[in-house]
């Protein structure tokens, strides 16, 4: 290899990486209840601006089993979620929706180059988790954190449809 080739090559090592890479790692307990008639929970986590409109979804759960899109009715009962960004979204969304979990610990996780991710910029969010039930009850949860940030590791403890939920933030 001639010494004109290290020439081309040492420019493009010295590009700086986007100070705002970093991944995101989400942790959702969903407990047990006792309850005569349990259904799983309806559960969206997505991500705020500081005023308040959705910077980004990261997750819907739901029934998607149901012939003719019928989990798709009670997605209005996580309300907040709803109001803010559901109703606008055509369901299923493509690496966001998926399937009601059952009682125990769910993690996600996140690229900084993911689509989730990748239209933050620099700035203070909050993560909301909000859970619904059919013939029980609705809790919504949230852990504001900085954008991109040092390492973090947030929480934040439900009472009744939600258990812990966890984020990990990732330079």
């Amino acid at each position: 290899m001639k010494l004109s080739s290290f020439k081309v090559l040492i420019p493009a090592l010295a590009l700086p990486l986007p100070a705002f890479a970093a991944d995101l790692e989400l942790k959702i307990e969903i407990p047990r209840i006792n309850a005569a008639e349990y259904h799983r929970p309806y559960v969206a986590a997505w991500i705020e601006k500081s005023d308040n409109t959705v910077a980004s979804n990261l997750a819907v759960w739901y029934d998607l089993d149901m012939k003719n899109g019928e989990g798709t009715k009670w997605l209005k009962d996580m309300r907040q979620w709803w109001r803010r960004s559901g109703r606008t979204l055509s369901m299923p969304v493509d690496g966001v929706s998926g399937a009601t979990r059952p009682v125990g610990n769910h993690a996600v996780s996140f690229k900084g180059n993911s689509k989730q991710l990748a239209g933050l910029s620099p700035g203070s969010y909050t993560l909301v988790v909000e859970a619904a039930r059919e013939v029980g009850g609705r809790e919504m949860l949230t852990i504001p954190f900085e954008w991109p940030a040092k390492a973090q590791t947030l929480s934040a403890q439900g009472k009744t449809e939600l258990g812990k939920v966890g984020l990990v933030v990732k330079p």
